[in-house]
């Protein structure tokens, strides 16, 4: 089980490191056009740049305070914002009519809530 936790932390340090790297660094117009990160359209730039970098603070807390063993709960604390994140991200592009997108947001808040709750009843 602990092989599997680990895999599904590095595909979300993966997927929310690279998205807040682009937040952090891209123009909105290569966000939408380039990158398909459709759900940042028509936001100010202050916070696509302030959402990119929680999604890499986030990336960091999934990873290594359970790999250094220090602040373990940041961990899952990590995995239940990563949750809230697709929660709120499902909507917009259920509103945009992009499946595609909502599928990946689905399939993200399971991973999220699993790694959450996996790493929550360790630390009980």
């Amino acid at each position: 089980m602990n092989t599997i936790l680990w895999l599904c932390q590095a595909l979300l340090a993966l997927e929310f490191g690279y998205s807040g790297f682009c937040k952090s660094t891209l123009s909105e117009a290569a966000l939408v056009h380039e990158k398909g990160q459709t759900g940042v359209e028509g936001l100010p730039m202050p916070f696509i740049r302030f959402i990119g970098v929680a999604e890499i603070a986030g990336a960091i807390g999934i990873l290594l305070p359970w790999w250094f063993g220090i602040a373990r709960v940041l961990t899952p604390v990590a995995a239940v914002c990563f949750a809230v994140i697709m929660v709120f991200a499902a909507p917009i592009h259920i509103k945009r009519k992009e499946p595609r997108n909502v599928a990946t947001n689905l399939i993200t808040l399971a991973i999220a809530i699993f790694i959450a709750y996996e790493r929550f009843r360790e630390l009980a």
